[in-house]
């Protein structure tokens, strides 16, 4: 029965930091009892790596990067919402950063700002000053499942642990269950 932890070996975070993005490494103190586990990098995506490793998908959170802007004003922002739920992110996120225009951050772009790969990019580790913006579903999911910075890992953790992250704020923006 799939679970957050699925069928993966899970080691503490903090004594494993080659299975993490040197800017996951470094902030690790901000999410005390964080596992990691190695995974095949080629299942990294939600969908294959739930069916792969027996994890749920409503314990499974997914980030995305969006960048928004007001005039010349550039505004970039974490989104965490369950794999099983879609973040209104045109309403919501671009309201609540208060720009005019909303769009998902070029992929180059994201990689080279957060120093982690795309399909493994995760509000642990982002850089100074970017907001984090959590749906309420994933800080109250307790274990959830995230990216690790890198492809080859997963993060295990609870979900109102990166409610305590710095910049983080925990909003409703949850428009449609997808599962």
């Amino acid at each position: 029965m799939p679970s957050p932890e699925g069928n993966l070996t899970w080691l503490p975070a903090a004594d494993n930091p080659h299975l993490l993005a040197p800017p996951v490494a470094r902030a690790l103190a901000g999410v005390p009892g964080a596992r990691v586990a190695e995974i095949d990098a080629s299942l990294a995506d939600t969908a294959a790596f739930c069916e792969a490793y027996d994890v749920a998908p409503e314990a499974s959170a997914n980030c995305v990067v969006v960048e928004g802007r007001r005039g010349d004003v550039t505004t970039l922002a974490a989104v965490m919402v369950l794999a099983t739920d879609r973040a209104d992110i045109n309403r919501t996120v671009r309201k609540h950063l208060g720009v005019r225009k909303i769009s998902f951050a070029d992929q180059a772009k994201a990689q080279q700002l957060t120093g982690m790969q795309q399909g493994g990019i995760t509000p642990v580790g982002l850089p100074d000053g970017w907001p984090v913006l959590l749906d309420e579903h994933v800080a109250s999911a307790g274990l959830v499942v995230i990216g690790a910075g890198v492809r080859g890992a997963k993060l295990l953790l609870d979900g109102a642990d990166l409610a305590r992250l710095p910049g983080a704020e925990v909003l409703a923006m949850t428009v449609a269950s997808l599962g």
